[in-house]
């Protein structure tokens, strides 16, 4: 099986070598990991992959070659990978959707688990058991306005309150080139100049002075640049329906690089939690407490939150509404503690402003936010450095 795996991911371009092929199957022979996927994921990528920049190549094809083998593996209580094979996409009407009773949090949980307990075969289409296709709750590739994805894809209906799948953000890049110069133009609007570092910059006035002073002899006055000394906290959302923005977030992002001298950003999915990353290739292995940040950062620098806002509002007033782990406090009370530690703080919404009241949860942070949610264009962003200005 393991030779197969090194073929494989030499297929996907990735310079694996034998000498490091024997060191996975010599790490393996001497048990240094139990038997666990995810800790053959994490030792075959550091026997096997030598540079950083090639994880994410690394993800996709351990996620592929782990797709080809989980049919072979004994179900027991797991979901069967060939259940969740996605046949076909069920359209429904209006009618159909707004018919689908609503079940809540806990009752919706408790059905799962007893689902779990009565399945023994594959489903497809239905509106009970966990399948593809249909209205339960439960599966992919269906409709249920608050259902569990379990594996696959989203179907495109942003419903889902739980998503059982691995999941792999990139970095937003802030190198690259932007196709118009209006967002720094907006961003300039947030600047508080000083002097600092050292003397780099022809003071003409004082050279002047100074050359009439000494009889004509020319005697050139330097001093410290000009830098905008405002300090800006950006807090990112990535990943899901934030895939669908990325362009216009990076522009976002590499115009904030050089407008601001300081600038600290990390990286939240959804909604905030108890935890953020600053790098999404490390974000398992090194994350930061919020708590860690809310001590780190004084409550002169700016806030800015970069996100949707489009999710279940389970996910945004409900512990355990997150869907990648169980969050013992709301996303809903990291908002306000956040919004209480910087009292100069902005959401800025990258999704056109016609829909946010077509949003539940848009309506919602809105609110948290106090209404200082403004669309990512000129006339948002000017408003919205204007208010962190004061």
């Amino acid at each position: 099986m393991l030779i197969d795996f090194f073929y494989h991911l030499r297929k996907h371009q990735l310079p694996v070598s034998i000498n490091e092929y024997l060191t996975l199957l010599e790490a393996l022979s001497r048990r240094v990991i139990a038997p666990s996927v995810d800790e053959f994921y994490l030792l075959a990528r550091m026997t096997l992959v030598k540079d950083e920049s090639q994880f994410d190549r690394y993800d996709r094809a351990f996620a592929s070659y782990y797709k080809g083998i989980e049919a072979a593996v004994p179900p027991g209580k797991e979901i069967p990978a060939e259940w969740l094979v996605q046949r076909f996409m069920r359209e429904l009407s209006p009618e159909d959707k707004a018919a689908i009773e609503k079940l809540g949090w806990d009752k919706l949980m408790e059905l799962f688990r007893q689902r779990l307990e009565e399945q023994k075969e594959r489903h497809e289409g239905g509106s009970k058991w966990i399948g593809t296709g249909g209205t339960s709750p439960f599966g992919s590739g269906g409709y249920h306005p608050e259902g569990i994805r379990i594996g696959q894809d989203s179907a495109g209906n942003h419903s889902a309150v739980k998503a059982w799948d691995m999941r792999s953000f990139r970095d937003y890049d802030d190198q690259v080139e932007l196709g118009t110069r209006n967002i720094k133009v907006a961003l300039r609007r947030l600047r508080r100049f000083a002097r600092e570092g050292a003397d780099l910059e022809l003071d003409l006035d004082d050279t002047i002075r100074s050359t009439a002073r000494n009889a004509g002899h020319l005697d050139i006055r330097m001093v410290p640049e000009r830098h905008n000394t405002v300090k800006v906290l950006m807090m990112l959302d990535v990943g899901g329906t934030m895939d669908s923005h990325i362009q216009r977030i990076e522009e976002l992002f590499s115009a904030a690089r050089s407008e601001f001298k300081h600038l600290e950003v990390y990286y939240f999915h959804n909604c905030l939690y108890d935890w953020v990353w600053q790098s999404n290739r490390r974000r398992h292995a090194e994350r930061a407490h919020t708590w860690d940040v809310l001590r780190k950062y004084n409550p002169d620098w700016r806030l800015i939150f970069v996100g949707d806002a489009t999710m279940s509002p389970y996910e945004i007033l409900q512990p355990g509404g997150s869907v990648e782990y169980h969050n013992t406090e709301a996303g809903a009370v990291w908002l306000q503690r956040m919004a209480a530690a910087y009292p100069r703080f902005v959401w800025l919404n990258p999704e056109p402003e016609g829909l946010w009241p077509y949003r539940q949860s848009t309506d919602i942070i809105r609110k948290l936010m106090q209404g200082r949610m403004y669309p990512v264009t000129l006339s948002g962003l000017e408003q919205a450095m204007r208010l962190l200005s004061k």
